[in-house]
Parts: C-alpha cells; sequence; structure tokens
C-alpha cells in the first residue's frame, strides 16, 4: 500500500487553558459576594429588629396619650386659669378634622415624599450627605415626618449614631404597624411648636386664640415653620422671624403643587393678629414663688396636674394697678395681701414682671425703718405696759448711739399711744432699752422674721434687713390677736382627671402673745392711721398699720389690717439710692388705701378688739415656766441657772457647826421676804421713792432697779 493511502488524524490542538482573573479582578468579586451576603444578613437582621419592634409598640390609642414632659396648670381662687407651664397638648384633633391646608404646609415643608417612602425617604438622606459634602456641616436633615415622630415619642434629640440607628428602626416599625393617615395625625398632635405647645390645637390656641380646626392658610404656614426652630421663629417672640418663615413655607407649597401661585400672592400676614402672650404679667410673680413649693408638698410626679391656689385674680389686678399708679419714678414697688387664715389674696413683686421677674416681695431684703417698732411695743406690752403708761419723749444716750425724732423736736411725756402714732424714736429707744434689745428680737423672730437680726441699740429703728412677706406675716399675726400665721398659696392640687393628689388641712397657728398684748398693740396700730403717721391709709372703715422710712428716703413701707385682710407695700430703688419725697406715709400709704378699698369693698365692716384686759397678776415670762399649780410647788433658779427645789414645810437647812461642841445645829430657815418688803407689796405701807434716772448718762452707770429686800 502506497504511503500516501494512508489516512492519518490530524494533530488535536491543545485547547488554551481559560485565563485566571487577575487579583483585583478576585477581590472585587469576592467583595460583592461577601457585601452581598452581609448585606442580606442585615436585611434580615433589620427586618427581625422592625418586627419585634413593632410588636412592642404600643396600641394607637396609647400611642395618643402619651405625653412628653409635665404639664401643669395653675389655677386661681375662682377656678380660672392663671398660668401654664411645661408641655402642653390642647385636644386631640383627629385626621378628618385637621385643616388640610395645614397637612399641605406640613408635608410641603417636612416631608413631600411622605406617601411614597417606608420610614424613611432615601433620597432626602442622600441629599443631606451631598450638602454635608459640599459645605462641610449638615444643613439639611433626611428625617422623615415618621422618623420626626419616633423620636418625639419614644427618643431624645441626642445626636450619636446609636440614638439614629433606633429611630430608624423605630420608624420602619411605626409604618409597617400604621397607616399614613395615622401617623400624620399622630405627628399634627405632638410635634413641638415651641412655648411649651404640642400639637397643631395648642399651638392655634397659643399663637392665635382659636382651636386648631379653624386655621387658615397663613396660620397654617406660620404653624409648619416652627417646627424647624420653634423658639427663633415663635410669633410672641418674633413675628417679623414668623412671618418671613412663613413665605418660604408657602413658596414650597407652592413648588409641590398644594397651592397655586395666586394663592400664595393673595395671603397677606398683616392682616393676622397674634394672640396675647398669657400669663407674662405680675401673677407670674405668685406663682414663681407657690410652685416650687410642689416638691415638698408631693415629691416625684411626671403626670399633668392642675394647682388650685389663693390668688384671686381682681385683687391682683387692683394690686397692680395700685402699685403702678403710685411708685415713685425710677423706683420699684412690691405688695403682699394675706387673708385671715394665711392665704395670698395678691402679690407683686415688681413693676413689670416681663422687664424684670425679681421678686421683691419675697426676695428682696430691705431695712424697714420704724415699721420695726412693732416688735419694740410688742416686748414692751408684755414687759406690763399699756397704751395709756406714761413715757417722756426726750433726748437719750444708750451705749454712745443718739437717736433723733423726724424733725428734731420732742413732746415731754406722753402716752405710749401717743409715742406710737408719731412714730418717736427717743421713746421707742427707751422701750427697747428697758425691756432688752435681745428681748425685741425674740419677738420679731416669734412672729417670723427670718433674716438676721442684730441686738445694737438702732436696731430699735429698723436697722435690720427683712422681707416684705414676713414683716406682712408678722402683721397678719397680729390682726389674728395674736395667734401665729404662715403665708401658704396652694389650696389643692389634682390630676387633670380630678384625682385629688393634695388637699391643704386647715391649721390653728399657736399663740404668740397673750390676747391683751395684741390687743394693745390693735390699740396702737389704729391710733397710727387715725392721728399719726399713717393717715394716708384711711379707708372709712377701721384701718391698723405702721409706717416705715429708711434714712435719706430710701425705703418706704406701709403695713396694715381692716376687715380680715392684711396688706403690705414697699417702695424703693434696686440700687438702694434715695428716692425723692418717699416716705412710709406718702406713696406706699395710698398705694395701701387705693388696694385695700377693693379688697374689702366685699366684706362686713369689722371693729377692733383693743380693749386692754391685764391678767390679775403677772409674772416673769421665764418664771411662769417654772410654775407648777401649787405656789409650794415653785421651783427657782440660783445664779448659776440651777433649778432649786421648793422649801416644804419642817423643811430646815443646816447652818455652820456650833463653836461649843461642834455638832451641826438644825434651824429653821429664813423667811424668802422680810415683813418690810411683804407690807409694802400688799400695800400696807407706801414704797419709797423712786429715783429719777439721768437719761444722759451711760446706761452701765444707771440703775433701774428697786433696792430688793
Amino acid at each position: 500500500m502506497a504511503r500516501s493511502d494512508i489516512r492519518r488524524d490530524p494533530p488535536r490542538r491543545r485547547q488554551p487553558e481559560p485565563a485566571r482573573p487577575s487579583g483585583w479582578r478576585r477581590i472585587l468579586r469576592r467583595t460583592l459576594v461577601w457585601g452581598f451576603a452581609v448585606a442580606l444578613l442585615g436585611v434580615i437582621a433589620l427586618a427581625v429588629a422592625v418586627g419585634l419592634t413593632a410588636r412592642t409598640l404600643p396600641s394607637y390609642d396609647q400611642l395618643k396619650s402619651s405625653q412628653a414632659g409635665q404639664m401643669i396648670v395653675v389655677r386661681a381662687r375662682d377656678g380660672s386659669e392663671l398660668f401654664s407651664m411645661g408641655p402642653s397638648f390642647g385636644k386631640w384633633v383627629p385626621y378628618g378634622q385637621i385643616p388640610q391646608v395645614m397637612k399641605d404646609a406640613m408635608l410641603s415643608t417636612e416631608d413631600k415624599r411622605f406617601r411614597s417612602h417606608i420610614g424613611i425617604d432615601p433620597i432626602g438622606v442622600a441629599r443631606s450627605f451631598y450638602v454635608r459634602y459640599q459645605s462641610g456641616t449638615f444643613r439639611q436633615g433626611g428625617s422623615t415626618i415618621t422618623q420626626q415622630l419616633a423620636r418625639t415619642v419614644f427618643l431624645n434629640n441626642d445626636r450619636t449614631w446609636r440614638r439614629k440607628i433606633r429611630e430608624i428602626v423605630l420608624a420602619l416599625a411605626l409604618e409597617w404597624k400604621f397607616s399614613k393617615n395615622q401617623i400624620l395625625e399622630a405627628y399634627l398632635n405632638k410635634v413641638y411648636f415651641g412655648g411649651g405647645a404640642y400639637g397643631v390645637d395648642s399651638a392655634s390656641r397659643k399663637f392665635f386664640g382659636h382651636p386648631g380646626t379653624e386655621l387658615s392658610l397663613p396660620e397654617a404656614a406660620i404653624i409648619a415653620g416652627l417646627v424647624k426652630a420653634p423658639s427663633h421663629y415663635s410669633p410672641t417672640a418674633d413675628a417679623v422671624a414668623a412671618v418671613d418663615r412663613a413665605k418660604v413655607v408657602l413658596r414650597l407649597m407652592e413648588q409641590n403643587g398644594a397651592i397655586t401661585g395666586a394663592q400664595a400672592n393673595a395671603v397677606e400676614f398683616k392682616e393676622m393678629r397674634f394672640a396675647a402672650e398669657k400669663g407674662q404679667n405680675s401673677a407670674r410673680y405668685f406663682t414663681d414663688w407657690a410652685l416650687p413649693q410642689l416638691d415638698l408638698l408631693l415629691g416625684e410626679i411626671t403626670e399633668p396636674i392642675e394647682v388650685w391656689t389663693t390668688l384671686d385674680p381682681k385683687l391682683q389686678a387692683a394690686a397692680t394697678d395700685s402699685i403702678k399708679s403710685n411708685v415713685p419714678g425710677g423706683a420699684q414697688g412690691a405688695l403682699v395681701s394675706l387673708d385671715r387664715d394665711g392665704a395670698v389674696l395678691a402679690m407683686v413683686g415688681g413693676t413689670d414682671y416681663v422687664t424684670s421677674n425679681y421678686n421683691r416681695a419675697t426676695n428682696a431684703v430691705r431695712q424697714p425703718g420704724s415699721a420695726w417698732k412693732l416688735f419694740v411695743y410688742l416686748a414692751a406690752l408684755e414687759a406690763g405696759y399699756t397704751p395709756d403708761s406714761k413715757v417722756t419723749d426726750e433726748p437719750v444716750t444708750i451705749d454712745g448711739w443718739t437717736p433723733r425724732n423726724s424733725g428734731g423736736s420732742y413732746a415731754g411725756e406722753i402716752d405710749v399711744r401717743t409715742a406710737f402714732a408719731y412714730s418717736k424714736n427717743t421713746v421707742a429707744a427707751q422701750l427697747g432699752n428697758e425691756v432688752g434689745f435681745s428681748a425685741v428680737a425674740g419677738m420679731a423672730r416669734r412672729f417670723g422674721i427670718t433674716t438676721p437680726i442684730n441686738t445694737y441699740p438702732s436696731m430699735v429703728l429698723g436697722a435690720s434687713e427683712v422681707r416684705l412677706i414676713d414683716m406682712t406675716r408678722a402683721f397678719a399675726s397680729v390682726s389674728a390677736k395674736g395667734q401665729a400665721i404662715e403665708p401658704y398659696g396652694i389650696v389643692k392640687v389634682t390630676s387633670t382627671g380630678g384625682r385629688l393628689l393634695y388637699q391643704r388641712s386647715a391649721k390653728g397657728g399657736q399663740m404668740l402673745v397673750p390676747a391683751y398684748v395684741a390687743a394693745g398693740i390693735t390699740d396702737l396700730l389704729q391710733s397710727a392711721v387715725n392721728i399719726g403717721t399713717g393717715r394716708a391709709a384711711q379707708i372709712g372703715r377701721p384701718v391698723a398699720g405702721k409706717t416705715g422710712t429708711t434714712s435719706s428716703n430710701k425705703d418706704g413701707w406701709f403695713l396694715g389690717f381692716s376687715s380680715g385682710v392684711t396688706t403690705g407695700v414697699w417702695m424703693g430703688r434696686d440700687d438702694d439710692k434715695p428716692v425723692t419725697g418717699l416716705q412710709g406715709g406718702t406713696a406706699p400709704a395710698r398705694a395701701f388705701a387705693g388696694y385695700m378699698k377693693t379688697a374689702v369693698a366685699g366684706r362686713p365692716v369689722e371693729q377692733f378688739d383693743t380693749a386692754v384686759t391685764l391678767p390679775a397678776w403677772q409674772l416673769e415670762p421665764d418664771d411662769e415656766a417654772n410654775l407648777g399649780p401649787n405656789p409650794d410647788d415653785y421651783y427657782y433658779p440660783d445664779d448659776q441657772g440651777n433649778l432649786i427645789e421648793p422649801q416644804r414645810p419642817g423643811d430646815q437647812e443646816m447652818l455652820p457647826p456650833d463653836q461649843g461642841n461642834g455638832e451641826p445645829e438644825m434651824v429653821p430657815a429664813p423667811p424668802a421676804a422680810n415683813q418690810d418688803f411683804l407690807d409694802q407689796a400688799t400695800g400696807k405701807t407706801k414704797p419709797p421713792p423712786r429715783p429719777v434716772r439721768d437719761r444722759s448718762a451711760p446706761p452701765a452707770a444707771q440703775s433701774t432697779k428697786t433696792p430688793q429686800p
């Protein structure tokens, strides 16, 4: 066979081996695979988290009832609302009753893709990061309305990634559990609009004075614009800024097709009238004083409450007008008025709360001037003086201090009533020196003065600083015939549903002085108004009171009472500079009269009990504490203050040993007083004449005590 006839298979070509991917492609492929796996696991984890969160979410009814923070409504004596603090939620407005312009304004401003996203808006988030890349800071938020609702109800405003992740999970869970309409309804009823107002109804009532169901287009634009910065765009804080922001909202509504250009251009903001800001008046001085007491009365409580107070709106208005119409130019004024049981009827801490919220009625400490003489004469009356007792108005020097009367004149021998009515400084100094300056300080402390009290001789003329509310309390205790009075402002506290949380019980104060002392000082106080320095305080019915003026006319006071109402007035400058013509008997007394005519108008005329009926016998207060029911059981202190038991009949004391036999001799104890002293005490013989004291000599060189037996 020829070689050419032999067939041979063609040689097989070796298949080329597939090219192996390069290193970067392998990395990319693995990254995509692992990324997809991680993303899938993340989606599964997120879905599980959202599902579990949705199951733990409250029902819609529970969501509606949840509130952020505590709301406190303060009510006056007649039940009217004085002031509201903390979050105010108004009434819940159902979705169908919320004006469409309000819904459109909010969606156009805060979340225009609300109807299409699932709780988070990827486009909005991407835009936020893009702006962050361009400007270097986050200037646009990517939060949806659902996220804002989750933050408002369940979270806080911390800027942390952990909080942001929780917010996203909660937003997805809310979208899973509730409908879009429910979410928007809840948001519009819970979002914060500033000034303590949560929800459209509360904001509408606060800023426009009507319910949220009646919002117009410009009003809705203003409210929608508040969400971005409630304090900056608040109409009550800056009406111009609020209107400028509302114009931006209208442009956004036009861009989103919610309104036409003609509708936007037709809005006239100049015709809008904002509601007057409530609570920014003198009643806030009272609430600032009373509300901190809730911590003691209730302890920790977070539920919304209503506080029922003693303040009378009519009297508060009268007090405010009286201070403003009488206070000298450049000066401040304060007033406190108490009912007979201590209830605060009116409180004014300054001429304008908005300008200055410093409460001069409860916080300021000023010298009371001659109004302090109340305590000097109380101590003198308790020591045995009466309104008819004779005193001498003459120059006197005590420990180098020489007080002088206003005008520099001296009346000679007068009675205590006249000395008090005309505010004789020399007589007050003598009485204080005689009863003891520490006794006067003790009397002031007994009647409720809480500030430090010095015991220098000049203290009798009001050198110690006091608070107006403390001085008013002291005069109220006199009006109560010597019974201690404690000012109070809260009657009861209830939940918003009417559940009683606190009720003040009637308290009987202890007797501070005997009834005859209270009657005597009331006699003196009435004389000061009838014929003395307080004549400008007369109101056509019995009034008892006292003026007070400090050096250089820096402070003017008048404090007094009538028909169960006690009122104190102070006027002066905050910088303690003199006020030309300011005296207690001028502007303060006139302000007192102007207010009291309203305060007692509906009360019966009451005559004062000024009959001074002294007890059959009087003893020093320290001795009275040591007396038993039987005079034979009387104990007494020795020179070292040790309590000595009484001598019983038949008791004998040991005398020194007899010099004769060295045995002690038992003899009867000598009598406590000799016969001459007993005869003088019982009136059988007259005591020797009392030496006349030289008033110009130092007290240490004088003796005011009669010889002891």
